[in-house]
């Protein structure tokens, strides 16, 4: 699991415990139970523990402390709290649907082979008004076959996060993956939200054929390459398939250009620059590939200097759009941009990571040597995804004079790569 944006708060242990147990009316205006409750995930002791069991036990009926409930069930999932299944399990029949929600993650991170457990988490699925999708994970975690009826129900659900969950759990517990091509289609799907949870269905299910359409799909890169990373370490030590099968579409999704997807969405008519522009910001990523594919169609020649005041005026304060910004500046070859590409390289507030693989790509692109010195920097990096991008760039470059050290990488993956550009090296030479 990556961590990096967990800790964000100044707090110690026993700072954060001492604050999840002062009442609700105690608190100064700057204190948060909620805070505290998030943090503790930092802390895997038994006083966190328990402390979070007592946060889950208090059952006022406020706003305030549903919420807090809500967080400190989730850690205690996170810090897979054996110990706090009983009370977890109490939550399964709460009236508020978020902690109904959270208790049936929580237990499927935790795990159990209870089947009483299993049985009051598939009973939701009858139950009006509950975030299904959830509760069908947690029952095919743990391939509890009493619930594949109730389950089957959902397939055709009109929410496409739930239809796209209970294919997959029928695949799953069936063994008949005749039906995974309609979670494949569901990539496509208009609903961002839908398209992101597929490629969540298809990791589960191990659906390995669906590789390139997940290479493909309209959604944030991230999504894309946690679904590839983690179908290659499953179906490479299973036999399944080969890293020189899953390379061309993880190299493809870290190159990132729209013309490589299949986008969802159209213009009724050719947009203004300044509406192009405006799209980089939405949070639907598929339209702001869409807002970028259209830039580099129609507005090359104009898009540099709209590109600059939006940086100055929002972009650099705003990860989505810092992110396309900074793609577009590569892919336009624009080389007054090279100062600010570089600086995105090193940015490293962690809401801008994944601008910094997207300079590595941007800085190729513009194709000055002169950065051969600030991406071999980023090879210090635990960031695999930067690292990868980096030997990317460098490869573009010209430059794999740290490649034989990148072949003995922690990181299988940077192994792999950097070894397979070695090995292409000598045949061709």
């Amino acid at each position: 699991m990556d961590k990096r944006f967990f800790n964000f708060f100044n707090l110690t242990e026993d700072q954060a415990i001492a604050l999840l147990d002062t009442p609700q009316d105690q608190l100064s205006e700057n204190d948060s139970r909620y805070i505290a409750a998030s943090h503790l995930v930092n802390f895997p002791t038994e006083r966190s523990i328990n402390a979070l069991i007592r946060a889950v036990q208090q059952t006022d009926p406020s706003l305030d402390n549903r919420i807090v409930r809500r967080k400190s069930v989730e850690t205690l999932g996170r810090l897979k709290a054996t110990t706090a299944l009983p009370f977890i399990r109490i939550c399964l029949f709460d009236e508020d649907c978020y902690t109904v929600e959270n208790a049936a993650w929580a237990i499927g991170e935790i795990g159990t082979q209870d089947t009483d457990i299993l049985e009051d988490v598939a009973q939701l699925l009858e139950k009006p008004g509950q975030t299904y999708r959830v509760i069908i994970h947690t029952l095919t975690k743990f391939n509890y076959q009493p619930a594949l009826e109730r389950i089957r129900k959902f397939v055709n659900d009109s929410d496409p996060p739930t239809a796209s969950a209970a294919i997959a759990a029928v695949c799953r517990l069936t063994g008949d993956y005749s039906q995974m091509a309609k979670v494949v289609q569901i990539l496509q799907h208009p609903n961002v939200l839908g398209r992101r949870l597929s490629i969540q269905d298809l990791m589960d299910a191990r659906y390995y054929d669906a590789i390139p359409d997940i290479a493909k799909c309209p959604v944030s890169l991230v999504f894309r390459l946690r679904g590839l990373r983690t179908l290659a370490e499953a179906g490479i030590s299973e036999g399944a398939i080969t890293f020189a099968k899953i390379q061309p579409y993880l190299e493809q999704t870290l190159y990132d250009h729209p013309q490589d997807l299949n986008l969802v969405h159209s213009y009724d008519r050719l947009p203004t620059l300044e509406i192009l522009i405006r799209g980089l910001y939405e949070t639907d990523f598929g339209r702001c590939y869409l807002a970028t594919k259209t830039i580099l169609e129609h507005y090359a020649d104009a898009a540099a200097e709209a590109l600059f005041a939006t940086y100055a005026a929002e972009a650099n304060n705003d990860y989505g759009a810092h992110f396309h910004v900074i793609k577009l500046f590569g892919w336009l070859k624009h080389a007054p941009a090279y100062d600010l590409i570089v600086e995105g390289l090193h940015n490293k507030q962690p809401q801008f990571q994944k601008s910094r693989a997207a300079a590595a790509i941007a800085l190729a692109e513009l194709g000055d040597p002169k950065a051969i010195p600030e991406l071999k920097a980023c090879l210090e990096t635990k960031i695999w995804d930067l690292k990868y991008a980096t030997l990317m760039a460098l490869e573009k470059l010209g430059d794999i004079s740290e490649h034989k050290q990148a072949a003995q990488d922690s990181d299988w993956l940077i192994a792999r790569k950097a070894s397979s550009t070695l090995k292409n090296q000598e045949i061709t030479a």
